[in-house]
Formats: C-alpha cells, sequence, structure tokens
C-alpha cells in the first residue's frame, strides 16, 4: 500500500476556510477580483452551496455556506499579487468596498485594501524591498509604529 501524502497535492500547511453568508456571490467575487479557479464545488439538497474549494495564485481557500451550527464570520486575508493596483481596481469593479487605496508602506510593501460582499478584508499587497530587521525596526519607528 502506497504512502499517502498527508498535506493534499496544491495545498500548503495553513488553508483558509471561509464560512460566509452569500457563497456564490462570493465566488464570483473571487473570480472577477483575484481570478480565483473554482476547483470543487459540493451543494446542499437545498442548493446552497456546503463546500467550495478555490486556486488563487499557488494557494487554497475554501469556503461555505454559513448555517446554525457553523456561523459566518469575517476573516482578514493578506493576498500577495505582482500589481497591487490592478488588483485592487480589479476588486472594486467586482463590488469589493474599499478599506484603503495602494500606497508605499514603511515595511517595503506597496499595499491596498477592499472588503469583499461577504465582510471579508483582503489586504492586496506587493513585495518591492527586502528589509534587514534592523531597517524595518528603524522604519517602524519612524512611522510611529515600533
Amino acid at each position: 500500500m502506497s504512502r499517502v501524502n498527508p498535506i493534499p497535492k496544491g495545498y500548503h500547511t495553513v488553508t483558509p476556510y471561509l464560512i460566509v453568508t452569500g457563497a456564490g456571490q462570493l465566488i464570483e467575487f473571487l473570480k472577477q477580483a483575484f481570478g480565483a479557479e473554482e476547483i470543487y464545488r459540493s451543494t446542499l439538497p437545498d442548493g446552497r452551496i456546503g463546500h467550495t474549494e478555490l486556486r488563487i495564485g499557488d494557494s487554497m481557500i475554501e469556503l461555505s455556506e454559513g448555517n446554525e451550527q457553523w456561523k459566518p464570520m469575517p476573516c482578514a486575508i493578506h493576498l500577495y499579487v505582482p500589481d497591487t493596483d490592478a488588483v485592487y481596481r480589479r476588486a472594486i469593479e467586482a463590488g469589493g468596498v474599499s478599506l484603503f487605496e495602494p500606497s508605499d508602506m514603511f515595511y517595503g510593501d506597496r499595499s491596498g485594501g477592499v472588503a469583499d460582499p461577504s465582510g471579508n478584508q483582503w489586504y492586496i499587497a506587493t513585495r518591492q524591498e527586502e528589509l534587514t530587521p534592523e531597517e524595518l525596526a528603524r522604519r517602524a519607528k519612524a512611522a510611529g509604529k515600533g
């Protein structure tokens, strides 16, 4: 008998699982805003989404429609992309609400934020500089963050 890999192919050790109201709407938002690819979907007898797996870039996200047992809850996700500004614009066009417009941050990222239709917050970033811990600490202090 062959050994099964304990982490499924295409997954990483940590996989976000979003429990939301309006799963179908969120799936469409993720496709339009972030180029998500739907890998798997199961629906319940009443037509609600019981479980979905999506790939965004090299990472998987799972999501389902909330219910009495599994209550919907918002979360925050940090998403690294090649072009923050372009992805931010796509997210707004797809129905996201701006949390903050893209700008260069003291920690070396260009970052912007949007809320999706389910209330989850997406922090969209592109790494622009690699900083040493000492430089990061100096910049954080100068920015009033350290």
